[in-house]
């Protein structure tokens, strides 16, 4: 056999034009290259599997790379043959890398879309509360000038039920809420009895009331005060703006001033 190599050398010598040791340096070069490959192949599937943890399973690439670390001792037809194996799991987990990054992305954006619609949603509900309240107050400037307008007339007439704003003294607060709270709202006695509870024990009627833990304002004790400004621009001193804020506030939050009322038993606010 070994006399059959040297002759099929010789002839490939005389064929090839190359000398018999160029011929033997062949497979040396060959495996030094194939050696090279399978380094480099491994460098970088390492380098994607520490830069994809957490991400995808690239059990089945550290596997492959396993098999091709002992290049040195492997033939070159065999390097070769694991490295391609290796560069193309490679392949496969920068893929799934990359989807799962697109998923991620993904996710977040729906996220931040379903955030900003909430708080639209929320700045919606809460301008149509302060439209809500402002509404109200108008109605009320409105029934107080009528009311003045028809004491004036006739002088043999009952008292207005909400007087205009120049005329309120901070001792009318009761009278005006009781008047606000039937003629808009239809409570009646019941339901200003729970009002009258609640309003003392927030503020005691009081329009310069001030909560300084929390900023609380006024007698409905609205958070911030600059609320009530739906009602009024003088709602700082008015407590017919203050009253008609926070009866439009129960009536839109809590239905009844009862309800509110129990809800501040539970609880301790409204």
């Amino acid at each position: 056999m070994h006399a059959e190599n040297v002759a099929q050398t010789a002839a490939l010598n005389q064929t090839s034009g190359f000398k018999h040791e160029q011929l033997t340096a062949y497979p040396v070069i060959a495996k030094a290259q194939a050696d090279k490959g399978a380094e480099v192949t491994i460098q970088r599937a390492n380098e994607v599997i520490a830069a994809t943890q957490h991400k995808v399973d690239a059990k089945p690439l550290a596997s492959s790379v396993a098999s091709l670390s002992n290049y040195s001792s492997l033939s070159a037809y065999t390097v070769r043959s694991l490295t391609a194996k290796t560069q193309d799991a490679t392949k496969k987990v920068q893929a799934a890398a990359k989807e799962h990054d697109r998923k991620v992305a993904e996710a977040k954006a729906k996220a931040k879309a379903a955030a900003a619609a909430k708080a639209k949603a929320a700045a919606e509900a809460r301008a149509a509360e302060e439209a809500a309240a402002a509404e109200a107050a108008q109605a009320s400037s409105d029934t107080s000038s009528d009311s003045s307008s028809s004491s004036s007339s006739d002088s043999s007439s009952s008292e207005s039920s909400a007087p205009p704003a120049s005329s309120v003294s901070s001792g009318d607060a009761r009278s005006i809420a009781r008047s606000m709270a039937s003629s808009q709202y239809g409570w009646g006695d019941d339901q200003f009895q729970c009002l009258n509870s609640l309003w003392e024990r927030e503020s005691g009627w009081s329009v310069s009331a001030y909560n300084a833990s929390s900023g609380a304002t006024g007698i409905p004790q609205a958070l911030p005060g600059s609320k009530m400004a739906s009602a009024g621009s003088d709602w700082q001193t008015n407590p017919a703006t203050q009253i008609a804020w926070g009866l439009s506030y129960i009536s839109g939050s809590y239905g009844t001033p009862c309800a509110a009322w129990g809800h501040s038993e539970s609880v301790g606010w409204y």
